[in-house]
């Protein structure tokens, strides 16, 4: 091979740039040793800029074509060069090349807690996590200040900063819109466009970068506060509390005489929450326990006994009067039922004392054969 077939070699007559990535931003154009052709092609596809730098000094700058460079289309680097006579000889000049397209599903949190002075729960802790995309809008600034001498530049290098500039911005925008914690999820879209704004003011000038989208995905409050909430929720859904323990009274005494194999255990568990229903159901009426108290210079009426009941020989109460009915009625306390009250002096079955007696009811007749 010729010396003149080698130096033809060496020389530069098509720079392009194929990008088979979907992050890079910025890529440089391998020139190692070799010069640029007079004539020589450039060609920048669609999503693409091309930038010339000479001895360290931005020159030309080429938005998406095929170019035939010449003095005609390099005039900054020409004068830089110093060609006096027209562009006949060969240069050296670094080639960029920049992606202009959106990079895409790139994501953000916050790795630390912001506090948060709620209305309705007061100080609290909030952690957030979305995504967003990058894209370069000034490829000269963000030649200068990220990618320097480097011959490539990821978007990946880009986001531990990224992600610091949105959580400044993001707790600046938190505590300024007022937002109580519950209504957040309501606001996530105006939220997120306020968020966008606000990074793209930080990094717009000083980076040449654009976001041109930015979404708030959830903000989360702290597990136990979580669980507070869904507490309260549960509550709500319930609403009367009294009639919800009467219920939950009465599906334990059904299944307690549904089960013939609690033995005592069972007779005793439904006896007592035999009394506690009763009880709830006689608050709120005349006489009943929580009723209002008389009139005032009206004497109140004289308490009616109370009775301990046997329960598989432990002795239980003392219960009301109106327990004890509501026991008998429901079955369970019978006529041999032990009881005792003050004033007796020892147990006796409760059909044969005389203010219980007459709350059971004639025996039923025998079974036909």
């Amino acid at each position: 091979m010729g010396l003149l077939e080698r130096l033809r070699k060496e020389l530069i007559d098509i720079i392009e740039w194929l990008d088979h990535t979907r992050d890079t931003l910025v890529w440089r154009f391998p020139r190692y040793r070799n010069e640029i052709k007079n004539g020589a092609q450039l060609i920048v596809r669609p999503g693409q800029m091309a930038i010339f730098v000479h001895r360290g000094e931005i020159a030309d700058v080429f938005e998406p074509g095929n170019y035939k460079l010449t003095a005609d289309n390099l005039p900054i680097l020409s004068t830089l060069q110093g060609w006096k006579y027209g562009f006949e000889s060969p240069f050296k000049s670094e080639v960029y090349f920049v992606n202009t397209r959106q990079i895409t599903e790139l994501k953000w949190g916050t790795p630390n807690p912001i506090m948060l002075r709620d209305p309705e729960f007061g100080p609290i802790r909030l952690r957030a996590f979305g995504v967003y995309a990058l894209k370069a809008s000034d490829p000269k600034a963000l030649l200068k200040e990220l990618v320097g001498t480097d011959d490539s530049f990821e978007a990946d290098e880009m986001l531990e900063l990224m992600r610091g500039i949105i959580n400044n911005a993001f707790a600046d925008v938190l505590g300024s819109s007022q937002i109580a914690a519950l209504d957040l999820a309501s606001n996530y879209t105006e939220m997120s466009e306020k968020l966008r704004k606000a990074v793209i003011e930080r990094v717009d000038d000083e980076y040449g970068l654009d976001i041109p989208q930015l979404n708030i995905v959830n903000i989360s409050l702290p597990e136990e506060v979580e669980k507070a909430l869904d507490t309260r929720s549960s509550m709500g859904v319930i609403g009367d509390m009294n009639r919800f323990q009467q219920y939950q009274m009465g599906q334990a005494m059904t299944a307690a005489a549904e089960n013939p194999a609690g033995g005592g255990a069972a007779e005793g568990m439904g006896l007592g929450m035999g009394f506690a229903m009763a009880g709830k159901m006689m608050q709120g009426f005349p006489g009943g326990q929580g009723a209002a108290p008389g009139a005032a210079g009206m004497a109140p009426p004289p308490l009616a006994p109370s009775y301990h009941v046997a329960v598989n020989g432990q002795a239980t109460g003392p219960f009301s009067m109106d327990q004890i009915g509501a026991a008998i009625a429901a079955g369970q306390i019978t006529p041999q039922t032990l009881v005792w009250s003050a004033g007796m002096a020892n147990w006796m079955p409760a059909g044969q004392v005389a203010h219980l007696a007459g709350q059971f009811g004639p025996p039923p007749p025998p079974i036909p054969s």
